[in-house]
């Protein structure tokens, strides 16, 4: 009777494994990530004075424009403090309103950003 009683259950697998035969439809790609897409060359912005009066051209990248790149990065030189000019980390990182600045030890590149992605760049000429 065992054998009787497991008859029921295998028939509906064998009925039920025609049903939905089509292959299932190919997953959708997933979104590619803001990440992997190249960097957008940027838009010069001019130059602005710099620690001790060097000058730095100024790079605007993404949805910033250039009055907005020149006066962040004109505001964080005039904030900047010699001891963060001179720390062995690198200046920064400073906030400016909704930007953070900074470099690298002995880097010629001032980098900015917001958490929306805008950036900024000022290289010392």
């Amino acid at each position: 009777m065992k054998t009787l009683s497991a008859l029921p259950a295998a028939l509906a697998v064998v009925l039920l494994s025609g049903c939905g035969a089509d292959p299932a439809p190919a997953a959708a790609p997933p979104p590619s990530s803001p990440a992997a897409a190249p960097a957008a060359a940027g838009t010069p912005c001019g130059e602005v004075s710099g620690l001790q009066g060097s000058k730095n051209k100024v790079v605007a990248r993404g949805k910033t424009e250039c009055a907005e790149a020149t006066q962040v990065l004109t505001d964080y030189f005039a904030k900047l403090t010699p001891a963060e000019a001179a720390s062995p980390q690198g200046p920064g990182p400073v906030v400016i309103g909704a930007w953070t600045c900074g470099s690298g030890p002995n880097d010629p590149v001032t980098s900015c950003s917001t958490e929306d992605e805008r950036q900024i760049e000022a290289t010392r000429s």
